[in-house]
């Protein structure tokens, strides 16, 4: 399917029936970006429900790493839904659950041994990882970033700091949880007022830190700032757990974003492309730490579950044979550079980052990011916002170097229709 192609307009008939629909049943917390009621989709591509074409320049937020309807990965689904729907891996000795482990330990970016657990989704590995971290260590104080997003459920809502919304009116939440800034100099002098004012560094279970901000904008830390958050860490004896939910599986040309560091963390977190679009999350910790628990002290109904395990030993085996770490980082490249060039051409951009196809878009207003969002909407290109004002670009692992020309096009009509 060649995009982006319109043929109706925006929304069109049968999709205005699933909007009237859903306006009526849904609840209205969820936070819709724009009209797409997507039907089916192929590579980077999604069809509507009035066989509109669009070009996914966001995946499903970061999900679909190789690409929507992956014959392998379809292949592996279809051939697991014949022989076992589902088997609680918590009770019993699943198969396929310790090999999307051993699969997954494989890619471990921690030298010695790891252990894995499988969960639902990022949210819910988060809420794992937190009691992980505090059972192995006995300190009951973690610590997170200004900027982050790591979940919605109570734990994970705890640490995320993005948005002020996501905490509205639900709180008290998690108590022991404190915030730093993230990615500069001032994190460092932040967690020495916090170590001396505060709360103890020897009473600090973890911090929990993403890579590369996700939802905060797409935010890169400055060079070596993870090297300096190790080493503090260490000196204080702080676990370091890196939130690869949104960062990792590839899309940033490595499998996870804190390999561009040269760091290794005691406890990386993932989900999100981990099974190509089935709910599977997981969190991966050296085996110290996993050994620190016991039977009961954790565990999940469908986490790991037949279908999404067969799903994810399928993504990582096509991100191997295909050569998708090298074309995240080949088309990422070239994204940036068009999109670093399209920002010296207009002054309503004000930044363009990121690493492989993980990649944000800053305006000099939200408003001007709302407008443009929608306007590439309009055009069939469909991009996602974050953080204050950034438009992110986060397309499947297999878009091609054809999809980055036309995407860089459209973009640049919907930023000129916003001017």
């Amino acid at each position: 399917m060649t995009a982006p192609l319109l043929r109706t307009e925006l929304p069109g008939p049968l999709a205005r029936e699933v909007l009237d629909r859903d306006r009526a049943i849904t609840s209205p917390s969820l936070p819709r970006a724009y009209p797409l009621v997507p039907r089916r989709g192929s590579g980077s591509v999604i069809e509507d429900v009035d066989g509109n074409l669009f070009l996914d320049f966001n995946a499903g937020i970061a999900v679909n790493s190789t690409g929507h309807t992956h014959p392998h990965v379809v292949e592996a689904v279809r051939r697991q839904s014949g022989e076992l729907l589902h088997y609680s891996a918590s009770d019993f000795y699943l198969p396929i659950y310790s090999q999307m482990c051993a699969a997954l330990a494989e890619t471990a970016p921690m030298s010695g041994p790891v252990r894995v657990f499988l969960s639902n989704s990022g949210a819910e590995a988060v809420e794992g990882a937190i009691k992980l971290v505090r059972r192995a260590t006995g300190r009951p104080y973690v610590i997170a970033f200004h900027g982050a997003f790591h979940g919605r459920s109570y734990g994970a809502l705890t640490l995320t700091a993005s948005k002020a919304k996501y905490h509205q009116g639900f709180g008290p939440l998690l108590p022991g949880v404190l915030h730093v800034p993230f990615g500069t100099d001032d994190t460092f002098a932040a967690l020495e007022q916090l170590f001396d004012q505060q709360v103890p560094a020897s009473e600090v279970a973890a911090v929990f830190v993403e890579p590369i901000q996700g939802e905060g904008g797409y935010r890169v830390p400055e060079p070596g700032w993870m090297a300096r958050l190790r080493e503090v860490c260490d000196r204080h004896g702080i676990l370091l757990v890196a939130d690869e939910v949104q960062s990792g599986m590839g899309r940033t040309g490595r499998m996870w974003a804190i390999e561009h560091t040269g760091v290794e963390p005691d406890v990386l977190i993932s989900a999100k492309g981990i099974a190509s679009g089935l709910p599977l999350g997981a969190f991966i910790a050296r085996e110290e730490l996993m050994l620190a628990w016991g039977a009961g002290a954790h565990g999940s109904t469908y986490g790991g579950s037949p279908i999404p395990c067969a799903a994810g030993i399928a993504t990582l085996e096509t991100i191997a044979a295909e050569g998708l770490l090298r074309n995240a980082e080949t088309v990422g490249t070239l994204l940036l550079e068009g999109l670093a060039k399209l920002a010296a051409r207009v002054d309503v951009v004000t930044d363009v980052r990121g690493i492989g196809l993980m990649i944000g878009v800053e305006f000099a207003t939200q408003e001007l990011a709302d407008a443009v969002q929608q306007a590439a909407f309009e055009r069939g290109l469909l991009v996602l916002e974050c953080g204050a004002a950034t438009i992110r670009m986060s397309p499947p692992l297999v878009v091609t170097a054809e999809q980055a020309e036309a995407a860089l096009r459209v973009f640049a009509e919907a930023i000129d229709a916003c001017r």
